[in-house]
């Protein structure tokens, strides 16, 4: 990420203004559907880190798609990120199209494949975005995931899955350096209990102790997911609890899964609406993924200390 614009207050800098391209169209062999992504990025600025931004699967019909998460992918593309979001098969906008497509509902490999896919053609989707040509640095990659989303992200930052085949799969995609698991799902066995645990047996499968690469998890400490757990809210801090370091948690106060709001603009769905908590979000994970991708730069200490610290903060950060 460019800093020319940074000052020693402000290590993640000005916001500049950003372009919005979508749909890019990657044609993948075997899909059902075509993979489609929206690419925003700042209007100035190269060697410019990627985010790979999976989104969840929640009850709205349009925002678990590639027209979600506005309020993070516009702030991190205003601070000097290409963010890569694709419309996963579990979205609902294509429910029609995929209901008795292999894998579904829950499509866990090929959401984390959709990923792989992106990288494999980031020079095309370079290409495809007008003024995105020759500026985006591909060394540099992050993947952020918001509730299913952060257990795609997991599976791509190290963990194993242990699904009913009785062999563990990996799925780690070695270019992917860092990532941000947003209000993920925690582990299984005895404690996955809820209704909706045995619609859902793949979200139990899942093992932390082999997500190595570094990574912030974002857990909000209302968001207690009575439909899989009786738990409660630590549940969702397992992917730090149960994986090895390095690892960073970020405990929101009074956020549910919503986080504040993250996945639209005043959706309805959200139940924690808090514009505060989402700008402070949208904040702390661009400074630690920057932080993550460029050693040295002030942005993740000087983000916590002016939103963790104080008489009013946001959340509270422990590391390991």
């Amino acid at each position: 990420m460019s800093t020319s614009t940074a000052t020693s207050t402000d290590a993640l800098g000005a916001p500049v203004p950003v372009l919005s391209f979508s749909p890019v169209v990657l044609s993948v062999p075997g899909r059902p559907v075509d993979l489609q992504v929206r690419v925003s990025a700042p209007a100035t600025g190269t060697g410019l880190p990627v985010i790979l931004l999976s989104h969840g699967h929640g009850p709205s019909n349009n925002l678990s798609s590639l027209n979600g998460y506005a309020p993070l992918a516009n702030f991190w593309a205003a601070h000097g990120f290409a963010v890569v979001q694709p419309t996963h098969l579990t979205s609902r906008t294509l429910s029609h199209l995929v209901a008795d497509a292999p894998g579904a509902p829950d499509f866990w490999r090929s959401r984390a494949e959709d990923m792989t896919h992106i990288l494999d053609r980031l020079d095309v989707i370079e290409r495809t975005v007008p003024q995105l040509a020759g500026r985006i640095d591909p060394t540099k990659v992050a993947v952020v995931g918001h509730s299913l989303g952060g257990f795609t992200a997991a599976l791509l930052l190290g963990a194993g899955l242990n699904p009913d085949t009785g062999s563990v799969v990996h799925l780690v995609e070695p270019r992917i350096k860092t990532g941000v698991l947003l209000a993920a799902p925690g582990r299984g066995g005895e404690v996955l209990n809820g209704p909706m645990a045995e619609q859902w047996p793949i979200i139990g499968a899942v093992d932390f102790s082999t997500m190595t690469a570094p990574a912030l998890v974002v857990a909000g400490d209302k968001d207690d997911s009575r439909h899989f757990t009786d738990m409660g809210p630590d549940w969702h801090a397992d992917p730090y609890t149960l994986a090895p370091g390095p690892k960073t948690l970020l405990t929101l106060f009074d956020a549910e899964h919503g986080l504040g709001g993250i996945a639209g603009y005043d959706a309805a769905e959200t139940t924690d609406e808090n514009p505060r908590r989402v700008a402070a979000l949208a904040r702390l994970t661009a400074a630690y993924l920057s932080t993550q991708l460029h050693p040295g730069t002030p942005a993740w200490p000087n983000e916590c200390e002016a939103l963790t610290t104080g008489p009013d903060p946001v959340g509270r950060v422990e590391s390991k």
